[in-house]
């Protein structure tokens, strides 16, 4: 059987691409199983330094969930199902490699809220998101209530969520929950852009930021500046700080050694 969830390595990215498109990329439990394997093969990686996540195919980042193994679960069942998933996009959320969402299509329901677990978001102008599931009975379960009401505010969250209401391209942009619209033959390219952008920069330095942002935002202040500053202090003792330091002073470009 072929592997629902790949990963390519090249030039310090890895590539996730969810490969189920004869059914939209939908998240069934296999592909939710090869995903969590894939990711942590990737916390594991020393080589992988940024991630990509896309969807297989033209039509489709993901569809949503699976519907149809859904449709028989009992309530147990269910809670494992959601808590298994939670696991798993909590796992992306906090990969100390950022991540990026190359959102290529649909980005519906369990599809949004695996995009909400990336870092930066890129989009074309033809993508399709929302949170399909009261019209189906239940609600978004991989999160999605709580991510995206951190991300674009309590009350829009609220509006798309209560009203199923599909957002195009345009709309995704202005809302903040994709960070660029770009042409749909040049998605990869730019998502690869700003993987290279990223990937200039110490890599030590990078995890931190990325770290101290990510918990800080559930600190009160006070306790993330602490963060903040512990990070900071803790950097001064790698090499990549001397390197950096030193290129600047010498006015020459830093080569990073990740220490």
């Amino acid at each position: 059987m072929n592997k629902t969830v790949l990963l390519e390595v090249k030039d310090k990215i890895g590539y996730i691409t969810i490969n189920r498109p004869e059914a939209l990329n939908a998240l069934s439990s296999q592909v939710l199983k090869d995903l969590n394997e894939v990711l942590d093969t990737v916390e594991a990686s020393q080589e992988i330094q940024v991630v990509i996540v896309t969807g297989a195919g033209e039509k489709s980042f993901v569809a949503g969930a699976d519907i149809k193994e859904m449709d028989t679960m009992t309530p147990t069942e269910a809670f494992e199902y959601m808590t298994y998933a939670n696991d798993t996009f909590s796992k992306l959320a906090n990969l100390r490699q950022p991540s990026i969402a190359a959102i290529n299509g649909y980005a519906l329901g369990g599809g949004m809220e695996l995009a909400l677990s990336t870092d930066i978001r890129l989009g074309h102008e033809k993508i399709l998101l929302g949170f399909p599931e009261v019209t189906l009975g239940i609600i978004p379960g991989f999160a999605g209530t709580q991510r995206m009401s951190r991300l674009i505010g309590a009350s829009k969250a609220k509006e798309l969520i209560l009203t199923a209401r599909n957002v195009k391209a345009d709309e995704a942009l202005s809302l903040g929950i994709i960070n660029h619209l770009v042409p749909v033959d040049q998605l990869l390219e730019e998502a690869e852009k700003l993987a290279k952008s990223i990937l200039k920069n110490a890599p030590l330095a990078v995890e931190k930021a990325k770290h101290v942002i990510t918990v800080g935002v559930e600190l009160p202040l006070q306790h993330a500046i602490r963060l903040e500053t512990e990070a900071e202090a803790l950097l001064f003792s790698t090499e990549d700080k001397v390197e950096g330091m030193r290129a600047f002073v010498e006015k020459r470009k830093a080569v990073f050694n990740k220490k």
